[in-house]
Order: C-alpha cells, then sequence, then structure tokens
C-alpha cells in the first residue's frame, strides 16, 4: 500500500512536470518560429518576444500548485511534514490533477496560437497585440482555470493535519 504522503508528493510532483513540459513545447514552438522571423526582421524582437514567453507561464501555475502542497505538508516549517492518510495523499494527488493536465495542454496550444500570431506579425506588425496576443490569452484562461479549481480543491477542500 502506498502511503499518504508518498501521494501527496506524486500529486505537487506531477503538477510542476506535467505544467513544466506543455511550458517548454509551447516555447520550443514559439521559439522556432520567432527565430526564423527575427533572422530577417530582427527589429521585431519586442513584438516576438512576449508571445515566445506567454507559454512559460502554464509551468509557473504547476510550480505554484507544487509549492501551496508542500506549504501545506510543512516542509518549510522545520518541524517536519505530518503522517498522512492513504486518503488525505490520494486527494491531494486528485487535486493536482487539474493543473498538471490544463497546463501541459493549454501551454502547449497557446505556444501553436504564439506561433501563428509571430507568423502574422512579420507581415502585419500592426496585428502582433490585437490578435497574436490576445487570441494567446484565451488559451491561457483554460490553464488559469485549472490552476483555481487545484488550489481551491488544496485550500478548501482537504482537511489537513495540525502540526
Amino acid at each position: 500500500m502506498i502511503d499518504g504522503l508518498t501521494l501527496a508528493l506524486t500529486g505537487a510532483g506531477m503538477a510542476a512536470l506535467f505544467a513544466g513540459i506543455g511550458s517548454a513545447i509551447g516555447i520550443g514552438i514559439a521559439g522556432r518560429s520567432a527565430t526564423g522571423v527575427l533572422s530577417e526582421k530582427p527589429e521585431r524582437y519586442g513584438q516576438m518576444f512576449i508571445m515566445v514567453v506567454l507559454p512559460g507561464t502554464q509551468g509557473f501555475y504547476g510550480f505554484l500548485a507544487a509549492f501551496m502542497v508542500m506549504l501545506k505538508l510543512n516542509f518549510f516549517g522545520g518541524t517536519g511534514v505530518p503522517e498522512l492518510s492513504t486518503m488525505l495523499g490520494l486527494q491531494t494527488l486528485i487535486a493536482c490533477i487539474p493543473i498538471a493536465f490544463a497546463g501541459l495542454v493549454s501551454a502547449i496550444f497557446q505556444g501553436k496560437v504564439c506561433s501563428g500570431g509571430i507568423l502574422m506579425a512579420a507581415k502585419r506588425p500592426e496585428m502582433a497585440f490585437k490578435a497574436g496576443v490576445v487570441y494567446a490569452v484565451m488559451v491561457e484562461i483554460y490553464a488559469i482555470l485549472g490552476l483555481l479549481v487545484t488550489l481551491f480543491m488544496i485550500l478548501f477542500g482537504i482537511k489537513w493535519p495540525v502540526v
């Protein structure tokens, strides 16, 4: 039988890992497009930069969720981590799933949207913010919703042991 702490840490790890992987892939997709454009139009660096880094936010959301779990487990308190039941560990793991998968998927698709925005901005720089960034932010909303669901479950849905 897996103990509760192992399950809780697995959830925290999944939140950071999957959202981070999605961010890395999304930034890679957008970055490839940006380097192609910048090789011919280096003056467009500022316009390209925001669209390249946007998919990176999901990795931060996953990190935030993992950090919140570690705070609740008293990782940084110095008095030790409380013993967790298997059920509490499972609840924690399940609470981390929304940001893990919303972060993974939305970052990849946001990278694709940003890539399209970068290619459009190469020909129509006046559209870089209006279409490129705004459309990318629409994808971001789903990562934010995944983070909120995770945080609500961590903060309000789990009865954490008192240390």
